[in-house]
């Protein structure tokens, strides 16, 4: 047996999210839709990295210097890796690369599957090169390498030449002094003039010294950039995660995706996809949860599932056991909108289990649009008690003097009071007879079920909330919106009456193919006619009989039927003659 009972207030986190997950796992389809497109971008994944090779070189940078083993020198400060990185990233070292390769594509092709990293805390350049053949990935990997260090050797190589070139210029320029100045020594006779022009060619010295030594130092320089500590290589296998990984990755994914497609559309949804959603909704109890075709037939005798009677049952004693409905004893089945089959399903099960408990149960068909009870249960004339007739000399279009005793097998009988086709619904739905049916029914033993038309499609239902004061919703989940059914229930509390609870419930093949056949003839038969068909022929009217003609009570087909009094009647000489 399904989930029966949700209360209307959960506040129980964990229990909130189980019930949001529950409704996910509603969506199977979306999810099943994610989860192919996973395993389909896994396979195109796996397939298209199957022939995929990565080969990989690393060079330790270093900078040029005259004593490379000096521990004051650090080459942290002399290189910046970020810039070198970029110089190896760069065209003209693609350019140098493409040369010793013989590429004959372009340049920019050459560089797209080249990823040049430095690890940190490190002057190691690392070259990853990726192609579609091993020994081609280690062949350009090795070659953009060795193009990367002879840029760099070619740099500070030229870097050198134009130091030495303005070197050599400076020392030129002061030899030549220093000779001019020897010349004019030797002129000069011995004195303080000849004494402060040897100042002066003794500083000439020392700046030819200065400037020698620069020349030598710079020519003493090592001006190789680096060295290759790791020689690409042709790898040995496919870099790809290979077929299964990606499949397995792509069913994560795909799982993640389908998830998130179902939350999407699980908020967006208008309808309440769970019992829970429906009492939040209604802010009452979901009392039952019927099987699927539970509201195919009117009996649950004539159901061959067992549980269908069980469940009503449950629903019955829910009730019975409700404060706000065990004093008083008057429940109005309503339906949202569309078709009332469901209601008056539920409304017929529940005048049965009340009858099985033995309460005087008294079904009253308040739709008065397109009135179908009496042709479809098994109704026979019967003695109707006092307070179900109206007074003697009252005239009133409906409901006249036919009560009808319905035959519900193993659960006993209740009473009907079946609905008839009015000029004026509003007017005999709020007349005193009516009123007094209702009311009337107070004795310890006596239980009134009305069943009304849906409550946004006629206001009928609100007529009556606040004499029947407790209300029972009847609706398919997934065909009534959460805005419904919380504008029903503002509407019956308007109306001055309460929300019992819910009964949810899933229309069965034959119910969901009636609806298809009566949309179809909608369609095809327009106007009045198709209408008044329509309303002559609702769903599943074909396994009922015809309604049968109209019995007058007294006509000798009726019978007599005990009535229990209680003394205060006796007292207060409240017993009429028909019910002696």
């Amino acid at each position: 047996m399904t989930q029966s009972h949700v209360t209307a207030v959960e506040d129980d986190e964990p229990e909130l999210l189980r019930d949001q997950f529950r409704q996910l796992l509603r969506y199977r389809a979306i999810i099943a839709a994610g989860i192919g497109t996973g395993l389909l971008g896994g396979v195109w994944f796996g397939m298209s990295n199957a022939d995929t090779y990565v080969a990989t070189s690393q060079v330790v940078l270093r900078a040029p210097v005259n004593d490379p083993f000096n521990p004051s020198i650090s080459q942290e400060k002399t290189l910046n890796m970020g810039s070198e990185r970029q110089t190896a990233l760069s065209s003209s070292v693609a350019g140098q690369a493409a040369k010793k390769l013989g590429w004959t594509g372009t340049i920019g092709k050459l560089q797209k599957d080249l990823q040049v990293t430095n690890p940190p805390q490190s002057q190691v350049l690392q070259f990853t090169y990726t192609a579609d053949t091993p020994q081609a990935a280690a062949d350009r990997a090795n070659a953009v390498t060795q193009a990367y260090l002879d840029l760099r050797k070619k740099q500070w190589t030229d870097l050198r030449a134009t130091m030495l070139d303005g070197q050599q210029k400076q020392l030129d320029e002061v030899a030549k002094k220093h000779d001019q100045k020897i010349k004019e020594l030797d002129r000069m006779p011995d004195g303080a003039a000849r004494d402060a022009e040897y100042g002066v060619k003794t500083n000439l010295l020392n700046r030819i010294n200065e400037l020698d030594g620069r020349i030598s130092q710079l020519k003493s320089l090592d001006m190789s950039p680096g060295t290759v500590i790791r020689v690409a290589t042709a790898p040995g296998y496919s870099d790809g995660p290979g077929l299964p990984m990606s499949l397995g990755l792509g069913a994560l994914v795909g799982v993640a995706l389908g998830l998130l497609a179902a939350w999407v559309r699980l908020v967006f949804d208008p309808a309440p996809r769970s019992p829970g959603d429906v009492a939040r909704a209604v802010r009452a109890p979901v009392l039952g949860t019927l099987p699927r075709g539970a509201t195919d037939v009117l009996l649950a005798e004539d159901h061959t599932d067992a549980r269908v009677a069980e469940e009503y049952r449950s629903v019955a004693f829910r009730l019975a056991y409700d404060q706000r409905f065990a004093d008083r004893r008057r429940l109005l089945v309503v339906a949202p909108r569309g078709s009332n089959e469901a209601a008056v399903a539920v409304a017929s099960h529940l005048a049965a289990s009340f009858a099985e408990t033995g309460k005087d149960v008294l079904l009253i068909e308040a739709d008065l649009r397109t009135p179908t009870l009496a042709g479809r249960l098994r109704a026979h004339a019967a003695a109707a008690p006092r307070w179900s007739n109206p007074p003697e000399g009252e005239e009133s279009d409906w409901p006249r003097r036919r009560q009808l005793s319905v035959d519900a097998g193993e659960s006993g009988s209740f009473g009907l009071v079946p609905g008839e086709r009015v000029r004026n619904v509003a007017r005999a739905l709020t007349g005193p007879r009516v009123s007094r049916l209702i009311a009337e029914a107070d004795s310890p033993n006596s239980t009134v079920v009305v069943l009304a038309p849906p409550v946004l499609n006629y206001a009928d239902a609100l007529a009556l909330v606040d004499r029947v004061d407790g209300v029972l919703i009847v609706c398919d989940p997934r065909a009534v919106h959460r805005t419904d059914l919380q504008r029903i229930r503002e509407l019956i509390g308007g109306a001055g009456g309460t929300v019992l609870g819910a009964v949810v419930y899933t229309p069965g093949r034959r119910r969901l193919r009636a609806t298809k056949q009566q949309a179809a003839r909608r369609g095809a038969g327009g106007g009045r006619s198709g209408r008044a068909a329509q309303a002559a022929a609702p769903a599943g009217t074909e396994e009922f009989a015809a309604e049968p003609e109209q019995i007058l009570v007294g006509d000798g087909s009726d019978t007599v039927a005990l009535r229990a009094l209680r003394a205060q009647d006796l007292r207060t000489g409240d017993i009429h003659a028909g019910d002696r």
